[in-house]
């Protein structure tokens, strides 16, 4: 029987068959076999390679497909910075709950999303940022300056300051990546113009005032009348989600700041010495050397002839200018090609290491003062290269350091301090893990208490993000154990535990029953000015003045002529209503209404004064057409990132936001 198996599976026909179920199995089933991994992004996108735009995205095509993934990690990054920025803007009128909805979450994915796109875009058209403009964008930096000039040592310091601290490599990746990014926008927005007659009609357009009068109208009186139990409950079923009540917990906790722990013994003078002794290589100021250069610069794609011809210039420049009595300087203003220091006679300043490209920098750091190199290639073409001066390096003596050592020594005997405290309080917290009394009274520091609060951030302790983040962790929740340190500022930490915890929750309508009924009464009072209003701008189409109408009313009229476009008068919101309203025609007035924190008004524009062109100056002119031609390349620019968007797959995971 097992023989007459074994034929019945090896003959044509059996292997027809394995054949056909092969195939819906490779395209909708091996790709998830072969390519299974845990996936942590918010959001990826996905684009076709340039070099086939069509490509469909099914596997194994999609193989071929280019993608990048924004982390869950860089999003709340992301949106803790809108958080801030947010706070920072509104003050005292920042509400945390307010902020912590999905449309501020998906607008700060889609900005990542969009400089994601932007990147995949430059990087399929083939722009590429040369070394030349990433080195010149940070020498312009201000953080890397000293008295409006770029100071490497400065920058050096900078870079190694940052947390985790920087490589001079890794930060010239970083600027490349934002140069690349920014690139196509920038041009898009540099290229843009508008013609004479556009700009022409946007000044009399923009430069539009109105005469408008207007009347305000009374408010209505309070109502009173009952609200049946149908009406609250279909105003609560309409507006059921103004009635949930967020997650809200409550906490413990101990801080820890080494800022606040008490003063710091005079700083042994052995010890200072004995640090001085030790890294005393460490004070000492790098070498520098003066330096020029010409430049004659050779295109990566250039033939073979381009770059003979260059090279040969280099060397009759570098002959030239070690002739007696040469002026380098003269030399470099007439011959260089690098825009950022020929007018200068090919100045470089002061250079310290790990600033130049390597084939310059060692070319230069191994020349003698006054010499003048033989032309050195580099990615940029033929450098001749001027030592003007060498600055050696100065050992700093103990007394013109001790200042900076006492700091350190300070700063070092408060981290100990910080650490030894932080080290024991977790020490005593794993003794007793659901309680965090007994070990803050060992260390001697009080247990401090902050809530309820929502995961959008209360004030003080409870604003802070991190704190926030680890308040609400489930297993803080659900087990009423003490947290890790959670570091919210160098040296300063705090230990906290949940004691209570309320879940997001609906409120049933007899919980907000009056609140109900409040809003009910105002949403009819509203409805009631608004069916007034339109009563009176319906009269005023008919042919009625508003003059007549306010005195049949006894209200007061208020004439404000020659109001102009985008003035808050009384206040933005009225003033864009004023200009929605079409021109009047001949005889006739346009009518219309507008709301704000005084109440509602009712208003006729009776006339339209056009902006005079004129009256503007030719260099008025001039920089509006500029600031007109920048708002359409900005315009552009959307566009572009719209039509790039919809060409990519962009997946986008809510509920890892």
């Amino acid at each position: 029987m097992l023989q007459k198996l074994r034929d019945k599976t090896s003959g044509w026909i059996a292997a027809v068959v394995l054949g056909l179920l092969t195939i819906p199995f490779a395209f909708f089933g091996m790709e998830q076999y072969m390519f299974q991994q845990n996936q942590t992004f918010a959001a990826k996108v996905e684009a076709p390679p340039s070099w086939w735009h069509s490509a469909p995205s099914w596997w194994p095509v999609r193989m071929l497909w280019q993608s990048e993934e924004i982390s869950a990690e860089d999003f709340r990054l992301a949106f803790e910075q809108a958080r801030q920025q947010q706070r920072q803007t509104l003050g005292e009128r920042f509400d945390p709950r307010a902020f912590e909805t999905l449309d501020n979450k998906r607008k700060a994915l889609d900005t990542l999303i969009d400089q994601a796109v932007l990147r995949m875009t430059a990087a399929n058209a083939g722009i590429t940022v040369s070394d030349a403009q990433v080195r010149e964008t940070i020498q312009s930096m201000e953080g890397f300056q000293v008295e409006g000039k770029f100071d490497p040592q400065r920058y050096q310091l900078m870079l190694a300051s940052q947390s985790p601290p920087l490589t001079p490599r890794g930060f010239e990746q970083r600027v490349r990546e934002g140069l690349q990014q920014s690139l196509i926008v920038s041009q898009l927005v540099s290229s843009a113009f508008v013609t004479p007659s556009e700009t022409q009609t946007m000044m009399r357009l923009l430069g539009e005032r109105r005469d408008v009068s207007l009347v305000m109208l009374p408010e209505p009186a309070s109502d009173t009348a009952p609200v049946s139990d149908a009406e609250a409950q279909k105003w609560y079923d309409t507006h059921k989600s103004d009635y949930r009540l967020p997650e809200m917990v409550s906490i413990e906790y101990v801080d820890i700041n080494s800022s606040e722990l008490p003063a710091l013994a005079a700083v042994d003078e052995a010890a200072l010495r004995a640090r001085y002794e030790k890294e005393k290589a460490r004070f000492v100021d790098p070498e520098q050397r003066l330096a020029s250069h010409i430049l004659i610069s050779v295109d990566p794609a250039a033939d073979e002839a381009t770059r003979k011809a260059a090279e040969a210039k280099a060397i009759k420049l570098a002959a030239e200018a070690r002739q007696p009595g040469a002026d380098f300087a003269a030399i470099a203003r007439a011959n260089s090609e690098d825009t950022g220091s020929k007018a200068s006679g090919g100045d470089l300043g002061w250079v310290a290491k790990d600033v130049m490209v390597p084939a310059f920098e060692s070319a230069l750091f191994a020349m003698q003062p006054g010499e003048i190199s033989a032309p050195v290639k580099s990615e940029f073409g033929w450098h001749v290269i001027q030592l003007r001066e060498v600055k050696s390096g100065q050992q700093t003596s103990f007394d013109d350091a001790r200042a900076e050592l006492e700091r350190e020594e300070g700063e070092s005997s408060r981290e100990r301090r910080f650490n030894e405290l932080t080290g024991k309080l977790v020490d005593q917290v794993l003794k007793n893990p659901t309680a965090l009394a007994p070990a803050a009274r060992v260390i001697g520091l009080p247990v401090n208490t902050a809530g309820p609060f929502a995961r959008g951030g209360g004030d003080g302790i409870s604003a802070n993000p991190a704190v926030v983040r680890a308040a609400f962790t489930e297993s803080l929740i659900q087990d009423g154990t003490v947290s890790d340190p959670i570091e919210i500022a160098p040296e300063h930490s705090v230990v906290l535990r949940v004691t209570r915890h309320t879940p997001e929750s609906q409120q049933t309508l007899a919980q907000v029953k009056e609140r109900v009924i409040a809003e009910v009464r105002g949403d009819r009072m509203n409805k009631a000015v608004q069916a007034d209003a339109d009563a009176m701008i319906a009269k005023l189409r008919a042919g009625e003045t508003i003059e007549s109408l306010a005195t049949a009313r006894g209200l007061a009229l208020q004439a404000v002529p020659n109001v102009p476009r985008g003035a808050p008068m009384p206040d933005a919101a009225v003033n864009e209503a004023y200009f929605q309203v079409p021109a009047p025609a001949d005889g006739k007035v346009s009518p219309g209404k507008a709301s704000y924190i005084a109440g509602t008004m009712v208003f006729a524009v009776t006339k339209v004064t056009p902006g005079d062109p004129a009256e503007a100056t030719e260099q008025d002119r001039t920089s509006f057409r500029q600031n007109l031609g920048q708002v359409v390349g900005n315009e552009d620019a959307t566009a572009l990132l719209e039509a790039q968007r919809k060409q990519m797959k962009i997946t986008v995971v809510e509920d890892r936001l």
